[in-house]
């Protein structure tokens, strides 16, 4: 079965472009960001890789180990990362999943056969620190992942995490927030005691808690 939001993330041992890894004992207590690539040596993915490693310090500003994954070899990775420095300005400074048998791809759904039997989707996988999927989002092969929208949903999940609010529609770090349906007005008085503007009785809207 597929994984599901809220499921277990599947843990595996693996090949990386740094050496073997256990993927619980790589995330340790951090969030971590799982994406595959359909092929090695491929245009777009390419692009997305240049693009992760060049903003790897604003995933490490937020605690978020980032892997890559495609169905190829080491050599394979090791050989391309050369090029994605080359054509991106930057080579890929955080590990590489070798999976050319497909378990982690078969784990994780990767392969979607209507797509392609041999290939992996363009997945990405967010995994919080106590091991859980927190978001799901799959591209078909051509269309190239917006990074920054994966930042963005980020600190949305790390917010959402520790305060019992949403986060409305194209919201940002530092935007305001929506307090849940769930809190009282009289519970949201001590939760969130820059007070609130009630929209509607149910979309109450709080500054973010903490900024």
């Amino acid at each position: 079965m597929a994984v599901q939001l809220g499921d277990d993330a599947p843990n595996f041992q693996a090949d990386t472009t740094e050496g073997k890894i256990d993927f619980y004992e790589f995330l340790g207590d951090d969030w971590g960001l799982l994406f595959s690539h359909p092929k090695d040596f491929t245009p777009v993915c390419t692009t997305e890789l240049g693009a992760v490693a060049r903003l790897k310090p604003e995933f490490d500003k937020r605690g978020v180990k980032v892997i890559g994954l495609s169905v190829d070899a080491t050599g394979d990775h090791e050989a391309w990362a050369k090029d994605i420095e080359e054509t991106q300005g930057a080579a890929p400074n955080y590990p590489l999943i070798a999976d050319p048998d497909r378990k982690v791809a078969d784990l994780y759904d990767m392969i979607h056969p209507n797509a392609s039997d041999t290939v992996t989707v363009r997945s990405v996988f967010i995994i919080g620190p106590d091991k859980k999927i927190k978001l799901i989002i799959t591209y078909p092969q051509s269309a190239g992942r917006n990074v920054d929208e994966l930042l963005r949903v980020i600190d949305s999940l790390q917010l959402t995490a520790g305060y019992s609010v949403s986060t409305p529609v194209d919201w940002k770090d530092g935007e305001d927030v929506i307090i849940v349906p769930a809190v009282s007005d009289e519970d949201a008085k001590q939760k969130f005691p820059k007070g609130w503007k009630a929209i509607k009785p149910y979309l109450r809207v709080t500054p973010q808690p903490n900024k």
